[in-house]
């Protein structure tokens, strides 16, 4: 896929979390709603990269659901990649094979989308054909800039509860973009907050989700009063990256804060 802007602007969304019914909720969050609230926020962008966890059950009408709903929302230019909650087969059918490990290319930028699902469990994983597709896409294109996107947070955001999630080749997966000096952010889900920190010169970014979101540094299950939100990024000719996370206005989601898990 090619752009044809000198800055590229992507709209992140993560963790839609749809169920297989319209109206299905997230800890007391009717996902349907406050991913069309979150769809009605977006700018102009060029692309939308959704992060996995589409679905919170795998089945064929939630992707079904989520293709139509950006559809109606006038968006045509998305990839996506599997998260925890989902089934990659039944994504794969659905939505087409494309949607995992694409390669997306815009003059100056490189966009690699990672499959850190691993099937059964709720934690993270690159495994080796994942870290050599990753080397190979970076090798490919050393001329551009890079950024990388997968569902799991490769390094702690701070939630002892969440954090046992992490992906679990995490050394090996930086050991990757350690050897590539183009790699310029990495960009996941999963958290269900907003997360920033910088290593080895690479920006990280975590995004909220477009559900009920996960109350930052909590060393037990706790759900935020935040709202659903989406990460905007403007990649630029020369490396530089100017992002924002935007949220929906207050609504009554009936957000279910009592809640001890899902």
């Amino acid at each position: 896929m090619y752009f044809q802007r000198d800055t590229i602007r992507i709209a992140q969304i993560s963790d839609p979390h749809l169920g297989k019914n319209p109206g299905d909720c997230l800890l007391g969050v009717d996902t349907d709603r406050s991913l069309n609230d979150v769809l009605s926020q977006l700018p102009e962008h060029d692309l939308v990269i959704a992060s996995g966890d589409l679905s919170n059950d795998g089945s064929p009408e939630s992707y079904r659901r989520f293709a139509d709903t950006l559809a109606h929302a006038g968006i045509n230019s998305w990839s996506c990649l599997p998260g925890n909650h989902d089934d990659e087969q039944v994504m794969q059918r659905v939505l087409g094979p494309e949607v995992v490990n694409r390669v997306m290319v815009h003059d100056s930028w490189l966009l690699v989308l990672l499959n850190s699902r691993v099937p059964g469990y709720e934690y993270g994983n690159l495994s080796d054909r994942e870290l050599a597709f990753l080397d190979k896409a970076l090798s490919r294109n050393s001329n551009m800039n890079a950024m990388v996107f997968l569902h799991h947070q490769p390094v702690p955001v701070g939630c002892r509860w969440l954090d046992q999630y992490i992906v679990r080749s995490a050394d090996r997966f930086f050991s990757v973009l350690d050897r590539h000096d183009n790699v310029r952010a990495v960009a996941w889900g999963h958290v269900h907050q907003d997360f920033q920190t910088i290593r080895n010169g690479v920006q990280l970014f975590g995004t909220p989700s477009t559900c009920a979101q996960f109350k930052p540094n909590s060393d037990d299950f706790a759900v935020d009063t935040a709202m659903p939100g989406y990460r905007l990024f403007e990649l630029h000719r020369d490396g530089g990256i100017s992002t924002q996370v935007n949220r929906v206005g207050v609504r009554d989601y009936n957000i279910d804060l009592a809640s001890c898990g899902y």
